[in-house]
């Protein structure tokens, strides 16, 4: 393959070469004013430091014209050859959502499931997980807390569909096959903000916010956002409570040519008596009252974030812009689980207590280079970017078997004692070692005056990875493999309003790792490590605009090796195919009124498998329907005032490989209120009051997540949020 230092003296040679290519072509290029003078004379919210910043929002505020189309940089929804939508903050705050999951219940191709034994977010894109530690940050993967991420740290929510190993490389966490999620982080924009806010929701969870900004410096050239949070109480849930405190902080600077950003958050997230998921038994249990609570009070998870990210922009000529850019988290995890599993119709279950200790070291880092050129009558927008990735986990786990308890009229079983053991909870050991190096290289041609554009691209990566024994600490398996990714994008713009687009790509995933228990049952192999796999995906679709109004189409399939625990060893057994249509819809068809929503139609079979019976049988977890639609109205006649209304509806879904078990489908309607009052004195006071699941439903949400798992998460109850936001 070749090392990091190999990377490192290609693409310093080849951004070496294309600006001095760039250099001597300038007189066949069309002069062109330099983006970084253009954005010196204002200032926005720009989420890197990049002259591109932020795409503006479309009509209505509530998606983004553009979103970053990973090393191809922030590209036009219709200019693109990928489908994707990039949810703002005004979207962000007007639904009040708490997290990145709240975020994309908006979003009809996503569902949101958990974490194999934890109360980690996942995210089922075109009914494939993603694990939260797989989602990028400011176009860095692996530095967001893991399992759960304040929605304070945020500008945007970007959702590309599809795989994407050329435009971001593996996901460390093996995750994102079906797409991948980033996060934009929040900068000072041209005017000072000083926002307070405060709120409550149903079961007592309180919480108070400040966001403040200011440009400081020659030109205002010096930007300054700190963004601080605490929650605190129970939810709808009987007996659960949510601690959260998150601190954020970002800065940039700018001048002609260069641009600096930097961000550090601190994020420490508690669970105490959360109700577990629910494992069926041969049947599907009838689903209990959505605030029982069948958890126990000795079960908590504490996780406790630092991060840091920095990013340089460096416009070489009025063609070329070189950028890199850095980042590391740190973190720690304690926990106490109890997952349960049903026995009977009654709602008896038997549990086991696993507990858990994990530290993570992870950095980052990645260099690149863009320029343009002309070559007759074709332009070319060319990329290249070398990146690595590594990490360090360190953990030790331990288990009991025997809590019993009952859906329906849960009580207190005492902890039992730790029998198995997987190295010392008091002194862990290295568990886990990966790496990932990369170089990537990219084309974009435009042609017939920019209406046709060709993206061509390849990634060579290579992964190691090993793992090591619990409790002596040593080696027990590893492997180095290195695989090249292509790339293959059309965009023909018909019309003005209409574009089509066609794309080839592939997804690269790190070998999976056998993991410790399944199903309340050591796993016989765990530790072993999986090589890499491909996965293939084909895609068309279509992009509309007429005025205000914007809508998607896509048809696609994707292969993917499947690996799942079978008869308590854990091995990748086979391969699914998911094929499905998209359908989004987004704008402000009338004055005042905005919708957000679309369906996703997915089949998601078995096409090999160990035993010859599951071939052709759908996937678990995977419903053939999703359907969401929102709506936003500013009443007429009641300056201030506006309402919403959203509708999700997710078919059934098979919680078994024999496909004789199917979780009923489930539609959730939810509310909500905001009122706009100006205080004077350039004072903005904004109420909002929602009601999620209004007709408060009872209803299984999800099937599963982790692969080949069918565990069972419940519905969250009827939940009244309340808040107030103070602009100064």
């Amino acid at each position: 393959m070749f090392s990091i230092r190999q990377i490192s003296l290609a693409a310093i040679a080849l951004c070496s070469q294309q600006a001095l290519f760039a250099q001597t072509a300038t007189s066949a290029v069309p002069a062109v004013e330099s983006e970084a003078t253009m954005q010196a004379v204002a200032v926005e919210a720009s989420a890197d430091a990049s002259a591109q910043g932020l795409a503006k929002p479309f009509a209505g505020g509530q998606v983004a014209t553009g979103a970053r189309t990973g090393i191809l940089g922030t590209q036009d929804w219709k200019s693109s050859a990928f489908s994707s939508t990039a949810y703002t903050s005004q979207l962000i705050e007007d639904t009040q959502s708490k997290s990145v999951g709240d975020v994309l219940q908006s979003d009809p191709s996503v569902r949101q499931a958990r974490g194999y034994g934890n109360f980690q977010e996942l995210y089922m894109l075109r009914g494939m997980p993603v694990y939260s530690d797989d989602i990028a940050y400011n176009g860095l993967y692996g530095l967001l807390p893991r399992q759960y991420v304040a929605s304070e740290f945020f500008e945007r929510v970007e959702v590309l569909r599809g795989a994407n190993a050329f435009l971001n490389g593996a996901a460390p966490g093996g995750s994102g096959v079906g797409g991948v999620i980033s996060l934009l982080p929040k900068r000072a924009g041209s005017e000072p903000l000083t926002q307070l806010s405060t709120g409550i929701q149903t079961g007592g969870q309180a919480y108070a916010s400040a966001d403040l900004s200011r440009r400081f410096g020659p030109d205002r050239s010096t930007g300054i956002r700190l963004n601080a949070v605490r929650r605190d109480g129970g939810t709808g849930v009987k007996g659960e409570d949510r601690t959260l405190t998150a601190l954020g902080l970002g800065l940039d600077w700018r001048s002609r040519d260069v641009r600096l950003s930097a961000d550090a958050g601190y994020q420490r997230n508690s669970y105490r008596a959360g109700r577990p998921s629910v494992t069926p038994s041969g049947f599907i249990p009838a689903v209990p009252d959505n605030k029982t609570n069948y958890g126990q009070d000795w079960t908590h998870s504490t996780e406790r974030d630092v991060f840091a990210t920095v990013r340089g922009e460096w416009d070489i000529n009025a063609t070329t812009t070189a950028w890199a850019a850095g980042g590391l988290r740190r973190s720690k995890e304690d926990n106490i689980n109890s997952g349960v599993t049903v026995l009977n119709a009654q709602g008896d279950t038997t549990g086991a207590r696993f507990d858990n200790v994990r530290k993570d070291r992870v950095g980052t880092v990645e260099a690149g280079i863009r320029t343009r050129l002309q070559t007759g009558s074709v332009g070319h927008e060319l990329v290249a970017s070398a990146s690595s990735y590594s990490a360090t986990e360190t953990g030790a786990w331990a288990m009991a078997t025997g809590v019993s308890n009952n859906l329906y009229n849960p009580y207190a079983s005492a902890m039992p004692e730790n029998t198995f053991f997987g190295g010392s909870m008091a002194n862990p050991h290295k568990v886990g070692d990966t790496r990932f190096d990369s170089l990537a290289l990219g084309d974009t041609l435009s042609m017939l005056d920019d209406r046709l554009r060709v993206t061509l691209g390849l990634r060579r990566q290579r992964i190691d990875q090993s793992s090591y024994d619990y409790s002596s600490g040593q080696r027990t398996d590893s492997y180095r493999k290195s695989a090249t990714t292509p790339m293959l994008g059309l965009v023909f713009k018909a019309t003005e309003e209409l574009s089509l687009y066609a794309n080839y790509i592939e997804a690269l995933t790190k070998g999976a790792v056998a993991p410790a228990s399944a199903n309340g049952l050591p796993v016989l192999n765990a530790g072993q490590v999986f090589s890499p796999y491909k996965s293939k995906q084909k895609e068309v679709g279509v992009k509309w605009q007429r005025g205000t109004l914007g809508a998607t189409a896509a048809l696609y399939t994707t292969d993917v090796p499947s690996s799942y625990v079978a008869n308590q060893v854990f091995g990748q057994y086979g391969k699914q195919r998911n094929q499905g249509m998209e359908f989004t819809v987004f704008g402000e068809p009338a004055k005042g009124l905005r919708v957000l929503g679309g369906l996703t139609l997915t089949e998601a079979k078995i096409k090999q498998a160990a035993d010859a019976a599951q071939v052709d049988r759908y996937a678990i977890g995977v419903p053939k329907t999703q359907a969401t639609l929102g709506v936003d109205w500013d009443v007429p006649g009641v300056s201030g005032l506006a309402l919403n209304a959203r509708v999700i509806h997710t078919s059934n879904q098979y919680a078994n490989a024999a496909n004789t078990l199917k979780v009923a489908s489930w539609t959730r309607t939810d509310i909500g209120a905001r009122y706009l009052v100006d205080l004077g004195n350039d004072r903005l006071l904004t109420l909002r009051a929602r009601l999620d699941n209004v007709f408060d439903k009872n209803y299984w949400a999800s099937v599963g997540g982790y692969p080949g798992a069918n565990y069972l998460v419940q519905s969250a109850p009827r939940t009244l949020s309340v808040s107030a936001t103070v602009n100064f």
